[in-house]
């Protein structure tokens, strides 16, 4: 069983920056890779970034160039680090941990950019 606990949310004036993290804890060895979505109200949830074991990224093209992810200890945690941030960056971010067998979500957290 793998756990995703994630934190880093919050309030923030718009050209602002934060920066998200997701602690994994349990079966890490099955996590093959780690990203984040994000879904606003009304909206679908959709992919914003992912990160390979061999360090491979991918990003959502609103966010490439202004976002950034990275991973510590090769699989247990992964960041979003959240530069110039725009109004609609608002939504909640769930983690997210692909595996062989299954899939793992975090929680969500709450991300919020005032204009």
């Amino acid at each position: 069983q793998v756990q995703l606990v994630e934190s880093g949310g919050g309030l923030v004036q718009a050209g602002g920056s934060l920066k998200l993290s997701c602690a994994a804890s349990g079966n890490t060895f099955s996590i093959s890779s780690m990203g984040w979505y994000r879904q606003a109200p009304g909206r679908q949830r959709e992919l914003v970034a992912f990160i390979t074991n061999n360090g491979g990224t991918n990003y959502a093209d609103s966010v490439k160039g202004r976002f950034t992810i990275s991973r510590e200890n090769a699989k247990n945690t992964v960041y979003l680090q959240m530069n110039s941030l725009k109004p609609e960056d608002t939504a909640v971010y769930y983690c997210k941990a692909w595996s062989g067998f299954t899939d793992h979500w975090g929680q969500g957290t709450q991300i919020t950019v005032s204009s």
